[in-house]
């Protein structure tokens, strides 16, 4: 009898792990994929752009003019571990283009009420950086009919609040940005 138990465990946890996990509904999503193949989605937050003038502009005429993007609230409620096996499957318009050209994993500065990341920096001396994210890296690959796995670099996260943009490559349009979060404890 206890064969036969075994052997319908063995076989119902066989079929489990052999079933796909299905692409999020929409463009833009992400889920996180778990390691016992569980998915949960990432809560989606749209954005507030700032442009931020430093101290030292605004006193002496030195310094930089700042462009952020900001999410209210603190925290974002998916949490992982900093040593969990950290793979995500995001919808894509297609997954025809390079995903490190589309899919942006980054920092976010963390404070009580909100979370920031700095977009870009300009001085009045001319000189301007922009793309200044802090990146996380990651390796992707194609998944289901337009969706990407993608794998990130555990070495890289540190604890805090995380943010995943995708663009689409096909339109010239963006909509507003929509920024999937999660942070790592």
């Amino acid at each position: 009898m206890n064969k036969i138990l075994l052997s319908a465990c063995l076989l119902v946890a066989s079929f489990v792990n052999a079933q796909e996990v299905s692409e999020p509904e929409f463009v833009g999503e992400t889920i996180l994929l778990k390691i016992d193949n569980t998915t949960t989605p990432l809560e989606k937050e749209l954005t507030q752009n700032r442009t931020v003038a430093s101290t030292g502009l605004l006193l002496s005429g030195i310094g930089k003019v700042r462009s952020q993007v900001q999410i209210e609230g603190c925290c974002a409620e998916v949490k992982i571990g900093k040593n969990d096996d950290v793979k995500f499957i995001i919808r894509a318009v297609d997954n025809n283009t390079d995903p490190l050209s589309i899919i942006k994993v980054f920092k976010f500065e963390q404070k009580k009420k909100y979370r920031r990341a700095e977009m870009s920096a300009t001085s009045n001396f001319g000189s301007s950086k922009s793309n200044n994210l802090d990146y996380i890296s990651f390796s992707g690959k194609k998944y289901g009919e337009s969706s990407y796995l993608i794998k990130l670099n555990s070495s890289e996260l540190e604890p805090g609040e995380y943010g995943i943009t995708i663009s689409n490559p096909n339109s010239l349009d963006q909509k507003q940005t929509v920024i999937s979060t999660f942070a790592v404890k």
